[in-house]
């Protein structure tokens, strides 16, 4: 789901943008915390 041309953005699918608070789009800095906080 990486982006192609900004390697550092997440693109998301209907069923990430669940994940991502209906996002679109995330950094991989956002990512690390969104996966964190599913992790504890």
């Amino acid at each position: 789901m990486q982006d192609s041309k900004n390697k550092r953005m997440i693109n998301a699918d209907a069923k990430l943008q669940v994940i991502f608070a209906g996002k679109k789009q995330v950094s991989m800095f956002e990512l690390a915390g969104i996966v964190n906080k599913h992790l504890k």
